[in-house]
């Protein structure tokens, strides 16, 4: 049986184990939280180096992306370099083609996109692949990198602002700690609103299911929400708040949603390799696990 662990940034209260099975295999899957220890993640990585097929990396981004360039965190570089055998993911190289697709898939089976929608991303960095699809899609984008990691009221409405003010702010952004970035810890389970009338304007909030419960209003009436992994808690919340629809970009294995993170471990873990596997890997695997996204009415 092959074994993947998910050492996370985020709460403890998430912890879980089980046995899946994946395209014929047998995996372990462990998701320790930390809530928060940067250090403590770094110890758990190394006990456990060597004897898992490989590691997700939860609650942290290694990567951020704005058009053509992809940014390291200095913070998750220092985590993922303490694993030395086992291959290490954070779920940027899955999220990437798997969010494509579900864009692709909505806009071809459903009729959520046959009017133009107004969508808020609330981190096109964090989800680059489905920022990009949304705006192909020919949604009118509003992108909240500035608005939810620099606390300024500026919405931005083209990759192309993205780009340019990633290539100034980013060299800096790259270099603070985790927590002042993205909601690590005991603030994944609060919600502090942000500039609430950027979420009213908008049809469809999409984005990371952190960002979004961080930062969302105590209403959202008829809102689409397309995100990450939720929890049976989060989606009471979300229908107590008037959500019409929520789309979950998160394969189910036997019944069970698990994060990016977890999904692309346990391929990377499938296919045996000892690093994160190409876009073209990642499609050939996705058809074969006949992939389509949850679509819930609320």
């Amino acid at each position: 049986m092959k074994k993947v662990v998910s050492i996370s940034l985020g709460s403890s209260k998430r912890n879980h184990a089980a046995e899946v099975s994946l395209m014929g295999q047998s995996f372990s899957v462990q998701r320790i939280g930390t809530d928060g220890d940067i250090e403590k993640m770094i110890r758990l990585i190394r006990e456990y180096d060597g004897k898992v097929d490989a590691f997700g990396l939860g609650g942290m981004d290694l990567y951020i992306q704005a058009v053509d360039r992809r940014y390291t965190l200095r913070e998750a570089q220092k985590v993922a370099n303490a694993a030395k055998i086992s291959p290490i993911v954070d779920g940027s190289g899955l999220k990437d083609t798997l969010e494509r697709r579900v864009v692709e898939y909505l806009v071809k089976e459903t009729d959520i996109f046959s009017s133009k929608k107004k969508v808020l991303v609330v981190s096109a960095m964090d989800r680059f692949g489905l920022a990009q699809s949304l705006e192909q899609a020919g949604c009118e984008m509003r992108y909240g990198d500035v608005i939810f990691i620099l606390n300024i009221p500026l919405p931005l409405k083209s990759l192309h602002t993205l780009a340019f003010i990633a290539r100034l702010l980013v060299p800096v952004i790259r270099l603070l700690p985790m927590s002042m970035i993205y909601p690590t810890g005991k603030k994944q389970e609060i919600t502090k609103p942000r500039y609430p009338r950027f979420f009213h304007e908008a049809d469809v909030i999409a984005g990371d299911f952190h960002y979004i419960k961080r930062y969302m209003p105590a209403e959202l009436p008829g809102k689409i929400i397309i995100t990450n992994t939720v929890t049976s808690g989060d989606l009471e919340m979300l229908r107590q708040k008037g959500v019409k629809t929520l789309i979950t970009t998160t394969p189910e294995v036997e019944g069970r949603s698990y994060g990016t993170n977890v999904m692309e471990a346990l391929l990377v873990a499938f296919t045996g390799s000892k690093k994160e596997l190409k876009p073209e890997e990642y499609q050939l695997l996705l058809d074969e696990l006949n992939f389509k996204p949850r679509i819930a009415e609320l």
